[in-house]
């Protein structure tokens, strides 16, 4: 196979669904319901005319990507930069997978290499399964569970969610309920990383509330606390530095604003930003990180919802530098051979086979 992309045409891109599975059902968040127990995964297969095929998560419609069918791979795709083709973008993943198939390279070379390929990794699905089923709650042993299971599975860093109080219970019941949770899980991991996600369930004055009952936890980050503002930001800041505390603020999963939040970082109150790996999108994380890291914030890209989600944000991190942690997600994705990844001690190991290191499922294959 020829190690140029010029060299390849597309010939094909189709489309296929897969089915994720969590190992239980997740259960609700600030703000919204049950997370349920796995969904679809959308995915495009791209091959080309001297037989390569590369393949991801669509990261939009693919439709319009129809008419690319006799293109050259690098007028799509630059290696040096990510895909160059704004119809191509819902290829992204796809394309990327296809250039390290080319190139026999893995995509965190395609992205440069300037990050470990032993990457942090925390569990991302502690959810409110304390509140379930509505007729008779499991309460906090349901949350100790969790944590257990997926202690089992190599985490040793754990995503609580929080803000009950917003939604599903009474303000100062979700408070407290909210701090029990917390205690208990450092409590039972002592030596383990502790994030809370807040999905902007709290206000500022509520959250500086919780903050005074669990700041002998140690929390490693807190997470989308409540709808950032200047004013809260600043009062939260002033108030992690008045305890000498080395809690770093996340935000910028829902909708977000990336020059506001660049903004934010600059003025010092925010240390993480988490745009989605796929609805952002592995080129414009290409070109934002120098940005960031000029600024002098890390990234950890939103990962939540498909297992696929943590090993291309882990490929990320490898090929780019400059995140912090990835979000795990426990489970896995019908038909598809993830074992080139292991999670050992709460670290994610990426491999260096060409693309992403994912066999084509399968279910994706040609019929005929």
């Amino acid at each position: 196979m020829t190690a140029t992309l010029a060299d390849h045409r597309i010939a094909r891109i189709d489309s296929h669904v897969l089915r994720d599975h969590y190992p239980r059902t997740v259960g609700r968040n600030a703000r919204l319901g049950s997370h349920g127990a796995g969904g679809s995964v959308p995915v495009a297969v791209v091959h080309t005319d001297t037989g390569a095929t590369g393949w991801g998560i669509a990261a939009g419609d693919l439709q319009g990507t129809q008419g690319l069918v006799g293109r050259r791979v690098d007028d799509l795709l630059d290696p040096a930069v990510g895909t160059i083709e704004p119809q191509a973008l819902p290829l992204d993943f796809a394309l990327h997978d296809l250039a390290g198939q080319i190139l026999g390279l893995p995509v965190h070379q395609l992205l440069g290499g300037r990050g470990e390929t032993v990457v942090p990794c925390y569990d991302g699905a502690i959810y409110f399964d304390d509140l379930d089923p509505a007729d008779a709650p499991r309460g906090l042993d349901a949350v100790l569970a969790n944590c257990r299971a997926d202690h089992d599975l190599g985490f040793r860093a754990f995503k609580l969610k929080i803000g009950r109080g917003h939604r599903w219970m009474d303000a100062d019941a979700g408070l407290r309920r909210d701090i029990e949770v917390t205690r208990a899980v450092r409590a039972a991991y002592p030596e383990a990383e502790i994030l809370v996600d807040a999905n902007d369930g709290y206000t500022g004055e509520s959250f500086l509330g919780y903050l005074d009952e669990v700041a002998d936890c140690g929390l490693f980050w807190v997470e989308e606390p409540f709808q950032e503002t200047r004013a809260d930001l600043r009062r939260l800041r002033a108030e992690l530095t008045r305890r000498g505390s080395g809690t770093l603020i996340a935000d910028g999963e829902a909708a977000p604003d990336v020059p506001f939040l660049l903004h934010l970082s600059e003025e010092g109150l925010l240390d993480v930003l988490l745009m989605d790996v796929m609805s952002y999108g592995i080129s414009r994380w290409r070109r934002v990180m120098p940005v960031l890291e000029e600024v002098g914030v890390r990234a950890s890209p939103h990962a939540w919802g498909q297992p696929l989600k943590t090993l291309y944000a882990a490929q990320l991190a490898a090929g780019l530098g400059n995140v912090l942690v990835v979000e795990g997600v426990p489970g896995h994705t019908e038909g598809v051979d993830g074992s080139a990844y292991q999670l050992l001690d709460g670290m994610l190991h990426v491999p260096d086979a060409p693309g992403f290191g994912l066999p084509l499922p399968a279910t994706t294959a040609p019929s005929g």
